[in-house]
């Protein structure tokens, strides 16, 4: 009986150290604290699997144990959280992070736009570093330019750099994603998205008008199937000379690939943002055997097929341009002849 008792004991006291053991090990990992230098960060509130990989994009150490108590509490839902800089245990930092969300702001990334420009506004706007964005943007390009799309997004107040261009990337990714899915019967190389991002940069530059995107785009095609030079202003408007007016000395100056009045194809890279509009016209052009197009006083553009008809066009917009002049001239001298008037009274 004695020895039952003595046996029954023992079991007891192991299971009474096991069980002080695991609490010991439950209070140490809580102890242990998920730290990262990133304080704010973008959610997609798939699953707790996905919040697991994202939270770890971001510099976080995440365990199955993590995971857990993320279930058992609540998946964060879609969107931007902020951790603050006081101290939480592990436990809580998982159980409670969906209700950490973060204050949010709408920024808009405009057509057109080169990486500096971009970075340099979005610094300006939530007071950051722009050396810090552009070397967040340049780690993650694949394109050179245009690997954020030109539209309107929601961000944290409190991002820091990595979060910004994180979220931005990743967005822009998917966007590229679905475009792919929807045009190609596989996925495309690289090459293949650098060339069309490439077009649409040119389409983007030349015109914000969707119907004139796909003539544009035809015209583009036109003129590289038949070996022609793009001789297009646009393409001259890259990196610092992105709203540079093109004059005939720059035309004669410029000696990179950029300048497609001295040399065929396409430039080396993108020239800016793109909106997904102007990507979907450079994949599919609007047929026509247009090869020039000028402006015109409304702000549109004249298509034509023969150099003789362009000639036409390029006549008719620099006698709008010497009217206008000669009218402003004449409003300005009027303004002046009154001032003059009103002084001597």
């Amino acid at each position: 009986m004695k020895q039952l008792i003595a046996q029954e004991y023992k079991r007891i006291a192991r299971y009474i150290e096991i069980f002080i053991i695991l609490v010991i090990i439950a209070f140490l990992y809580n102890a242990y604290s998920p730290t990262s230098p990133h304080k704010t960060f973008y959610l997609s509130g798939k699953n707790t699997k996905t919040t697991a990989e994202e939270l770890e994009k971001y510099g976080y150490s995440v365990t199955i144990i993590d995971q857990l108590f993320m279930y058992m509490g609540e998946i964060p839902k879609k969107g931007w959280y902020h951790i603050s800089e006081e101290k939480q245990s592990r436990f809580s930092f998982f159980s409670s992070l969906y209700r950490q969300e973060a204050k949010l702001m709408k920024v808009v990334v405009y057509a057109g736009e080169t990486a500096d420009e971009l970075c340099k506004r979005l610094a300006n706007d939530m007071k950051l570093d722009k050396g810090e964005l552009l070397k967040e943007y340049q780690e993650r390009s694949r394109f050179t330019e245009a690997d954020i799309f030109a539209q309107s997004y929601i961000l944290a107040r409190s991002a820091d750099a990595f979060a910004v261009m994180q979220y931005l990337f990743d967005r822009s990714a998917e966007i590229l994603s679905a475009f792919e899915k929807e045009y190609f019967s596989q996925k495309p190389e690289r090459s293949t998205i650098r060339i069309l991002l490439t077009m649409a940069s040119i389409i983007q530059k030349e015109s914000n008008s969707l119907k004139e995107m796909p003539l544009i785009s035809s015209v583009i095609y036109n003129r590289l199937e038949k070996k022609m030079k793009l001789q297009m202003d646009s393409t001259l408007n890259y990196g610092s000379y992105s709203h540079v007016i093109v004059t005939p000395e720059r035309i004669k100056s410029d000696r990179t690939y950029f300048n497609t009045y001295k040399y065929k194809g396409l430039p080396p890279h993108p020239l800016g943002t793109v909106t997904i509009e102007a990507l979907e016209a450079a994949m599919m052009p609007q047929k026509s055997d247009y090869l020039f197009f000028m402006l015109t006083p409304s702000g549109e553009h004249n298509f034509s097929v023969t150099y003789e008809e362009h000639l036409k066009n390029i006549r008719a917009f620099r006698l709008y341009q010497k009217k206008r002049k000669a009218q402003k001239e004449a409003e300005c001298n009027a303004t002046l002849k009154a001032d003059a008037n009103k002084t001597k009274i």
